[in-house]
């Protein structure tokens, strides 16, 4: 069998080295963010996240699927307290699960690398908060580093001719 021909030409690697790209801080209280690659049309984020100690998201409804793989620190959700995830975890969760991300306060906090499909649907105290998707991610990142001063954080933007955020 023949090598097909290249369906999309690239001249260079999109890559991104999150050792050398700025954090934006406090992206999400408590969340400091390396976007990677955010896709507001197909529903997909893909983050680099560290959660300071302490730091407890809103329960949350998953509408589609997340892989989650904790490069350091602990955390657990509140629902699952006997389940920590450590550095070296790596965590798939189901589209319709629900859960509360917690790290605990006496920790050094977490860093850790997700792919998330479709969104997250928040509550506090059963109440419904909002619907945090790719396009919801990207807004709120950009507006934490304008406040910044950082410009607009270097992502990957997919699509025909899929491209960096800036260059």
């Amino acid at each position: 069998m023949a090598l097909p021909d290249t369906i999309n030409h690239q001249d260079f690697l999109l890559s991104l080295d999150t050792s050398k790209e700025p954090v934006v801080v406090e992206a999400l209280p408590g969340v400091d963010v390396w976007p990677l690659f955010l896709d507001p049309e197909n529903g997909v984020w893909v983050l680099r996240a560290r959660f300071k100690p302490g730091t407890t998201l809103p329960k949350h409804f998953h509408t589609g699927v997340v892989h989650f793989y904790t490069l350091s620190g602990t955390w657990h959700y509140l629902e699952y307290p006997d389940q920590p995830q450590t550095a070296g975890c790596y965590l798939y969760e189901p589209g319709g699960s629900i859960h509360t991300f917690h790290c605990p306060a006496d920790s050094e906090g977490t860093d850790g690398f997700m792919v998330v499909e479709g969104a997250n649907i928040n509550f506090h105290d059963g109440e419904f908060v909002n619907v945090m998707d790719a396009g919801w991610i990207e807004q709120a990142v950009l507006a934490a580093a304008k406040a910044q001063g950082l410009g607009v954080p270097r992502y990957i933007k997919p699509g025909q001719g899929a491209r960096y955020s800036r260059d």
